[in-house]
């Protein structure tokens, strides 16, 4: 056997032993964060949702802005949103209601809507697992959130202002219509009103809810205003949706008859743009900031999404708005914060785990 020469042996061990290393050692793991929560918090499980909006209707301002706040919360937490409006129709609403169980959406809001239509439609997503949360819906069905704006709170609000402002006697307008959950609570308010200032009459009432409902209301409110045609005929309007305290302020306004107050309920951009304005009739709503009601309603479906439990109602607390409260140049919702105590930005609904998922 040939003996092999020292250089060759040496080159032959150092080959061994950088095999042997690569065979038997790991390469050295990245560095970890150290672990304090904050993996868990950066991700979202629940992205990537199909949120469906199932509206009774969908008008003016307030409905534009609501559905703002919706997809802006949606969007925070990763998911997509779907809306559909019925145009006022029941029958179509609980259509809606159906395709959207069909297409196998993750979670449903419901704003407005009777009970009659809704109530088989809701049971059948609760059966499919499919949650539910209504905004200012009629619904008492177990497992459902239903949200409202504290309606009795802003119609009392409002009419203590009017009476106030009215030295307690006089005659009025109430524009209102009937067969929607937030207008029957309203009205109940409006009774327990009435009983209590005996001397405030009421000499004319109309509203209906319309594809153009501001400008029917104004048409309706110019006739109301010729067949009282004095000052002193009507002290003021109560306006039960901001819609119809728009057509009634025009109409006064047009008629020179400004010495008649408009009080209304609901706030949007355009109504606060008439609210300013010096010689808009139009000087006192109550409401609930329209985004923050679309937000706070994501947030509970996702809460039921993520397991929480959550409650079968929700009061959602308004604010009561009037021009003395307000600057001389113009502003918008975003910034009514800084004048109004109270408005906008509301918490209600965020856990913890949701701000953490937003941050991804």
């Amino acid at each position: 056997m040939k003996l092999l020469n020292k250089p060759f042996l040496l080159v032959l061990v150092f080959i061994l032993s950088i095999s042997l290393a690569a065979c038997g050692s790991k390469p050295p793991e990245a560095a970890k964060p150290a672990d304090n929560g904050s993996a868990a918090s950066s991700v979202n499980p629940l992205a990537g949702k199909k949120i469906a909006l199932i509206m009774q209707i969908n008008l003016g301002t307030f409905s534009a802005q609501y559905i703002e706040g919706v997809k802006e919360q949606v969007t925070k937490l990763g998911g997509t949103v779907t809306v559909s409006p019925a145009d006022g129709d029941l029958a179509k609403m609980a259509s809606n209601l159906d395709a959207a169980i069909n297409q196998k959406v993750d979670g449903i809001l419901i704003d407005h809507g009777t009970a009659e239509a809704l109530e088989n439609g809701v049971k059948r997503a609760l059966e499919k697992n499919i949650p539910v949360v209504a905004f200012d819906a009629d619904l008492k069905v177990p497992g459902v959130t239903v949200l409202e704006q504290g309606d009795a709170k802003m119609a009392e609000q409002t009419l203590e202002q009017l009476s106030k402002d009215i030295g307690g006697k006089g005659n009025i307008v109430k524009i209102w219509v009937a067969g929607f959950a937030p207008m029957e609570r309203r009205q109940v308010a409006y009774q327990a009103f009435q009983a209590k200032y005996p001397d405030i009459k009421e000499v004319a009432a109309f509203g209906a809810a319309t594809q153009n409902t501001a400008l029917d209301t104004q048409a309706q409110m110019e006739a109301i205003l010729k067949k009282y045609p004095n000052k002193g005929d009507i002290a003021a309007v109560w306006a039960s949706w901001d819609e119809f305290a728009k057509g009634a302020a025009r109409a006064i306004q047009q008629a020179g008859r400004t010495e008649i107050k408009v009080y209304g309920i609901d706030m949007s951009d355009e109504d606060l743009q008439m609210i300013q304005d010096p010689n808009s009739p139009w000087v006192a709503s109550a409401a609930v900031d329209p985004k923050d009601i679309g937000r706070i309603q994501v947030r509970y479906l996702y809460q039921k999404l993520h397991g929480d439990q959550t409650p079968d109602k929700v009061v959602l607390e308004p604010v009561f708005v009037s021009r003395d409260q307000l600057p001389k140049e113009q502003i918008s919702t975003a910034q009514l914060s800084q004048h109004v105590k109270g408005w906008g930005g509301s918490e209600q609904g965020y856990t913890e785990w949701m701000k953490k998922a937003e941050q991804k």
